[in-house]
Parts: structure tokens; sequence; C-alpha cells
């Protein structure tokens, strides 16, 4: 894979990562509420669970492309749709959402159980990565291509949200965090509402 078309790959990931949701509020509860610990577990196993989906999409998506090709432009402009939808959510969150759970006691273990749950018990993701690895997976993509793409989003979700795990671990962040949450908000919807447009214009190989 061109390093080029990796480093796209790798901003989609990141800007699917950081959108304000259920992923994010599942770290911040069990950072805030165990500490570093518990929260950077929870982000480990949630990438984990993203991995798996990310996995069974690049494994039958050449299929559907080549076998149902209407049905695959369908299903890409459905995942549109959805990111389109996570944009416009984003937009109007304002100042709450996700930067704003509460925290309860937590360990470890029920961080990692619970972060599989969220990944695993969220189809949407399915969609999700329909629609971004779409503008990557082509029928003849060799199986390192396809390993690459998995990984790439394994390591930029768990990173990421590491990084948030490692960050809030410091009373400073979260509060500068809350007070600048509509602007996160904002430019999140905004990258987002612009990916679905992209999406919609066909692939970027």
């Amino acid at each position: 894979m061109p390093l080029t078309l990796w480093l796209s790959l790798a901003a989609i990931c990141a800007m699917g990562a950081m959108s304000p949701g259920p992923s994010l509020a599942l770290v911040l509860r069990h950072t805030l509420g165990g500490g570093r610990v518990p929260g950077m577990t929870a982000a480990i196993f949630h990438a984990l669970g993203v991995g798996f989906y990310a996995l069974l999409t690049v494994l039958g998506l050449g299929a559907v492309m080549v076998r149902f090709p209407e049905l695959f432009q369908l299903i890409t402009w459905f995942g549109a749709a959805y990111l389109a939808w996570l944009g416009i959510k984003a937009l109007r969150a304002g100042r709450g959402g996700a930067l704003t759970p509460g925290a309860v006691a937590t360990t470890p273990r029920q961080a990692a159980k619970e972060a599989v749950l969220v990944a695993l018990g969220n189809p949407k993701l399915i969609i999700f990565f329909v629609a971004l690895l779409s503008q990557f997976v082509t029928p003849e993509m060799s199986l390192l291509a396809k390993a690459i793409i998995v990984a790439t989003a394994i390591i930029i979700d768990g990173g990421w949200y590491v990084l948030v795990a490692v960050g809030l671990s410091h009373s400073r962040v979260l509060p500068w965090l809350q007070r600048h949450a509509h602007w996160i908000n904002r430019i999140t919807g905004v990258l987002l509402i612009a990916l679905a447009l992209r999406v919609v214009a066909g692939p970027i190989l």
C-alpha cells in the first residue's frame, strides 16, 4: 500500500475514533472511575473489538464488490448516510455529550468486559467500516494489504483512547476538554460530514 494512501486511511480512522459517542463515554467513565489502568484497559479491548469488525468487513467487502456491485453501492451510500448522521449528531452535541459522563468505581476487568461489549454490541461499526474501507479495498487486494488496513484501524483506535485515558488521569485535562467540548464536537462533525460526501463521490484509489 502506497504511503500516501495509508496516510489517507490513517486520517479517516482517526476521525472515526475521535468522534463523540458511546466509545468515548466508556473510556472516560472508566478512567474517571478507576484511574489510568482501567481507562487504558477499556481503550485496548475496545480496539480489539473494532479490529474484529474491521477484519469481517475487509474479508467480505471484495466478494460483495465482485458479485453484487449494485448492492455494494447501496451499502456504501447507506454507510455515507450514517457518517453524515454522526456528523450532524456531533454538531448538535454542544457542550454536553460524551464529555460529561458520570464517574463510578470500576476495575480493569470490568473495563475490559464493557469495552468488548460496547464494540461488539454496536453493529453500526460495520456500517462505518463499509463506508470507510470501500475507499481502499479492491477485489484483487493482497492479504498483506488487508492486514495493514485492519492493523491500522486497531492501532489508531486503541492509541487514541489510550491517549485519552492517560490525559484524563491528569486532573487539569478534563476541565479543559469540557470547556472546549463544543469546538471539539463542531470540528469532528464537520470532518465526518465531509467524509460522507467523499464516500459518495467515489473511491480515492
